[in-house]
């Protein structure tokens, strides 16, 4: 038994030409990473800085270097990555001001 072809459909095509506003926005998470990492390459430096092998005068306990290392990266990488999602904000809204329109061409198919 021979098979029938099955006719093509045609599909079904709606465009329109809308305006769309452009604008560039940064990328919060790449700014969020940037001073998470800073944070951390001023603990690193800061730890070598703040010599951990001396008694602390309040509380008469010794701290390593690893210890000293975590107390200032608590500090130091939520600092910078507040810094950088002001960063981040401020171009956001810099950036904001630059906006365009611009015509796409919005084709919809339908089969």
């Amino acid at each position: 038994m021979a098979e029938q072809p099955t006719p093509e459909r045609k599909p079904y095509v709606h465009e329109e030409i809308v305006t769309l506003r452009m604008r560039r926005a940064p990328k919060y998470g790449v700014f969020l990473a940037a001073g998470a990492f800073v944070g951390i390459l001023v603990a690193l430096i800061l730890t070598f800085a703040i010599d951990g092998a001396n008694i602390s005068p309040y509380t008469d306990v010794v701290y390593t270097e690893l210890q000293v290392f975590g107390f200032t990266a608590l500090i130091s990488v939520v600092v910078f990555m507040v810094l950088g999602a002001i960063a981040a904000l401020i171009l956001d809204r810099a950036s904001g001001r630059r906006t365009r329109d611009v015509p796409v061409d919005h084709e919809r198919y339908r089969y």
